[in-house]
């Protein structure tokens, strides 16, 4: 319903994936629905499809380049 409810009162929709869209369709235990669902999806959106290295080295507890020592948010 979220999907379509937004579609009919043309709201913008952002949503995110490790996968590539192809690899959605198994996710759905029903395939019509999942050919249904998906073709709303992917034949009416922009697609930004990002490619490099991921940052989760540099996000990790301890690590150098990124560590400032700071227990609290900035501000």
């Amino acid at each position: 319903d979220l999907v379509s409810d937004r579609a009919i009162a043309a709201k913008p929709l952002i949503l995110t994936s490790n996968r590539a869209p192809k690899d959605w369709y198994p996710l759905f235990p029903n395939p019509v629905v999942a050919e249904s669902l998906l073709d709303r999806l992917i034949n009416t959106s922009h697609q930004i499809l990002m490619d490099g290295p991921s940052y989760r080295p540099r996000k990790r507890p301890g690590n150098r380049a990124t560590d400032t020592g700071r227990t609290s948010p900035l501000r």
